[in-house]
């Protein structure tokens, strides 16, 4: 202590130590390190809060190591080619090599050696390009799998904006509504009030047509005095008579565009029997189906609920078609009747989709299984009109503008003038055929067997396809035929199926048709000739194509898919997830398509809606 005394007495020692106490850190700093030395370690700090999840490097590769892997090699061919005045190898290199490998040897064992450790070093590099291309593909995987997540984000995005712009168009019709009514109150005031306005002096044969009035209302209300007073209360007055009519959707959704193809949309319990036929007006719209439990219920594919029956026929309904808001139904009692949807009481569905969306799985099991008798009076102002003419069951039909035409199993085609109601011509099939036998001099036109054991479920007239003036017509003894409806005559028959066919779509140029003969055959129109055919193991059913594919019901649990633009076949349905799951759902027996949005009908009575 002592000699620590006497040095802190010393002047120099108390000049560094106030020296030091009068510096402030920063220049404390500055004095022991350089600027550069400061900025380095300035740009190089990072907090802890950074460091505290850094991954944990795995990596056996160094930095050095992976760059190294990066340079291409070159070879000896190539190195020679240089200039001689470049050198490919330092003196520093060359000392590094002649240290690796030993001298000793002769010259022909040290070259070997040598392309010994050219052969481990490339392999070595082989290895770590290969881990590179893992670790990329790795982080390839993680960016798609968060893409993905984003994806779906944005797909329940876009679903939330089709809810809400479906309720916009509600709320644009309820101001239709309300408009309307308005108009109405504004007239009758009007009315009543030039009825209120006091009369002038009236001549004396105005004062005879007056008492004639009153004569007639008089005799009017005795009229009504005979009447039964329940008969008279159900009258409907004018205002009651008018119903809330649900305009067609100005916006398409296109949500199921956006899924992957074969995704299910829905699936429900539509009927107790096998479905005999379906069709919709646009995805997510109003679809009409039809099975041997002798009901026809139109559903709300948006809600996936039953709206109400179509009641009105006596027996099962064979075929139906929809378009916009028309139904037309054909049925095995011979009647074909027309259904206008846009005179529907749908307070049963407006109901519904004010529902709170957070049922349970269970209530809404009930509420798609539950009878859609529970809306007894939301469709009994739909029906048009009835057509009835044929003597047996009709099997198939179509529509398109004011004109209708169907096939029935009394062996004739109807056309039907809509406008007024009646029919306005009667095809013969087995007259016609023979007509064009006779006219062609050949046994092409003529009815012929299909080489089959005839099938008693075969329908006479399996489907039938109309357009102005042109109809095409397959039968049960696999010839499609096309007619003229301005003559009644068939101007070409297509001969190819050997059994029944039971469905047919044709557009500009081709002509796709299905038979019991398992296959599906695709015509060109403009020759006449087969542009293609493909087979499947069971008869063929159901048919339908859009822009892009054609989809088939044939006796299996799935709906097989033809992608025509790059001709590749693949199964969609309930099928294909039963194979893991280990059901067994029906088999299905119609099918229709538009626009990718896929609906299908089974055996069991199930709906399943697909995106395709």
């Amino acid at each position: 202590m002592t000699e620590l005394q006497k040095e802190l007495r010393r002047p120099g020692i108390q000049q560094r130590v106030f020296s030091y106490a009068k510096a402030s850190p920063t220049e404390l700093v500055r004095s022991k390190l350089s600027t550069s030395e400061i900025q380095h370690r300035a740009l190089t700090y990072l907090p802890d809060e950074l460091l505290r999840n850094l991954p944990e490097n795995k990596n056996v590769y160094s930095l050095f190591q992976g760059f190294q892997a990066t340079i291409p090699e070159e070879d000896e061919d190539d190195e020679t080619t240089k200039k001689r005045g470049r050198k490919s190898h330092t003196a520093a290199r060359r000392l590094l090599e002649e240290g690796k490998s030993p001298s000793n040897g002769p010259p022909s064992l040290q070259r070997m050696r040598k392309d010994r450790d050219k052969a481990n070093h490339r392999l070595e590099m082989m290895t770590i390009r290969k881990n590179m291309c893992s670790a990329e593909i790795r982080e390839i995987d993680n960016k798609i799998s968060n893409l993905n997540t984003m994806r779906g984000i944005v797909l329940d995005r876009l679903g939330d904006v089709e809810q809400d712009e479906l309720r916009v168009e509600q709320e644009l019709l309820d101001f239709d509504y309300k408009i309307e009514e308005m108009v109405e109150e504004f007239d009758d005031a009007a009315t009543l009030g030039n009825a209120a306005t006091p009369p002038t002096e009236a001549d004396p044969e105005d004062q005879d047509q007056e008492q004639d009035q009153d004569l007639e209302h008089d005799a009017q209300d005795m009229d009504q005095s005979f009447m039964s007073a329940s008969i008279y209360d159900k009258l409907p007055s004018p205002r009651s008579s008018r119903r809330h009519k649900p305009a067609r959707r100005k916006s398409i959704p296109i949500r199921h565009e956006h899924f992957e193809p074969g995704s299910n949309i829905r699936e429900f319990q539509a009927h107790n029997d096998i479905i005999t036929a379906l069709d919709f007006d646009v995805p997510f719209g109003t679809m009409v189906t039809a099975a041997l439990d002798d009901t026809v219920r139109v559903w709300d594919l948006n809600a996936g609920r039953c709206v109400g029956l179509l009641e009105g026929h006596h027996a099962s309904v064979r075929c139906l078609q929809v378009e916009d808001s028309i139904v037309a139904t054909g049925s095995m009692d011979a009647s074909i009747r027309l259904w206008d949807l846009s005179k529907a009481d749908y307070s049963a569905r407006e109901n519904n989709s004010t529902e709170d969306s957070h049922d349970t799985e269970e209530d809404a099991m009930n509420e798609e299984q539950r009878s859609p008798t529970s809306y007894p009076s939301s469709l009994h102002d739909c029906p048009l009109f009835s057509l009835e003419a044929h003597v047996d069951e009709v099997t198939a039909l179509h529509f398109r503008g004011d004109t209708l035409v169907s096939g029935s199993t009394d062996k004739t085609l109807r056309q039907w003038d809509l406008v007024k109601g009646r029919c306005v011509q009667t095809l013969d099939v087995l007259w016609a055929a023979a007509q064009a036998s006779a006219t062609m001099n050949s046994s092409d036109g003529q009815w012929r067997t299909t080489g089959r054991v005839p099938d008693s479920s075969a329908d006479f007239v399996g489907a039938l396809q109309c357009f102005d003036a042109a109809l095409a017509c397959g039968t049960a003894d696999g010839m499609v035929r096309l007619w003229d409806l301005r003559s009644g005559q068939v101007h070409r028959s297509l001969v190819g199926h050997t059994g029944p066919v039971t469905c047919l779509q044709f557009d500009d140029v081709h002509l796709v048709t299905g038979s019991l003969d398992r296959s599906i055959r695709i015509w060109d129109l403009r020759t006449g000739s087969i542009y293609d055919a493909y087979a499947y193991d069971n008869p063929v059913t159901s048919m339908m194509f859009d822009s892009r594919r054609i989809v088939a019901a044939a006796g299996e649990n799935v709906a097989k898919v033809y992608d025509k633009t790059d001709s590749r076949h693949w199964d969609c349905g309930a099928g294909v997830m039963a194979v893991e799951d280990g059901g067994h759902p029906a088999a299905l027996t119609k099918v229709r398509i538009k626009d990718g949005y896929l609906t299908e009908g089974r055996k069991d009575g199930v709906v399943g809606v697909w995106t395709c």
